[in-house]
């Protein structure tokens, strides 16, 4: 699965793309988890980085967690995985930039969340739809908050309700929303005019200040979070329908 995370650093080691590369909207499974926080792991000696971006190829950033792997005999992988990938995300002393086109759902949103800046292209639509299968986004409950306040976290997580990367942006998420077909060079022109001229080791400090916060935050919350969700959620009888119910493409049948 390794594969399917690509990595590649260029102009004199400032810049690392992390590219998610899997057929069918960019799923987030265990494996592609583990593959991101090696690629991650590589970058903390490239002391030139001055940008990571976390992009995807074709249409859609992702569809968000392998809901397969969401059955109760997988989930306890799968989550440690995806929390940890945060975890590595926000440790990383570099500033970090999600680049997102089409869909950015669930843990693809959560991935983005971990990340300094978002770029939206035009055509991007960012949720959390965790709760239509009676579930909760672990990690975009420890982050989201922090970065849009508690009520605006708190429509987005109970809601579901997916928005655009222009309604994001104009709720002070999203950093830029650029046309699709000029994103790339759009997320260029930002680095070269913001950070490619800085000292390296002054944006390792002032992101690892930035982020001091959210990170005692999150090493707090997303435990408790974690615990909650496989020791209490995980024995409802609706999360395992709906895993159940979506896999069988029917509706499913609330009993909890």
């Amino acid at each position: 699965m390794a594969e399917h995370v690509n990595l590649t650093v260029r102009r004199d080691e400032m810049r690392a793309r992390i590219v998610l590369n899997s057929p069918k909207g960019n799923v987030l499974t265990t494996a592609v988890a583990q593959a991101i926080r090696a690629k991650l792991a590589s970058l903390n000696d490239v002391m030139a980085l001055r940008l990571v971006t976390v992009e995807a190829a074709g249409q859609d950033f992702s569809f968000g967690a392998s809901i397969q792997e969401h059955a109760s005999d997988r989930i306890e992988r799968m989550l440690p995985a995806m929390n940890g990938m945060i975890r590595d995300l926000l440790d990383l002393p570099v500033p970090t930039a999600a680049v997102v086109k089409g869909r950015c759902l669930g843990a693809g949103f959560e991935l983005a969340l971990a990340c300094d800046f978002i770029f939206a292209a035009d055509d991007a639509v960012l949720g959390l739809p965790e709760v239509s299968l009676a579930a909760f986004p672990p990690a975009a409950s420890a982050l989201l908050p922090v970065r849009l306040g508690y009520a605006r976290a708190t429509d987005a997580i109970l809601t579901g309700e997916a928005r655009s990367g222009a309604e994001w942006h104009a709720a002070g998420l999203v950093t830029k929303v650029f046309a699709l077909d000029q994103i790339e060079a759009e997320v260029e022109a930002w680095f070269d005019r913001n950070l490619s001229g800085r000292s390296a080791s002054g944006l390792r400090h002032a992101v690892t200040a930035s982020r001091l916060g959210l990170r005692k935050h999150v090493s707090q919350v997303l435990p408790d979070l974690e615990r909650l969700y496989l020791n209490e959620l995980m024995r409802t009888v609706d999360v395992n329908e709906a895993v159940a119910a979506f896999l069988g493409k029917r509706a499913p049948n609330w009993t909890d």
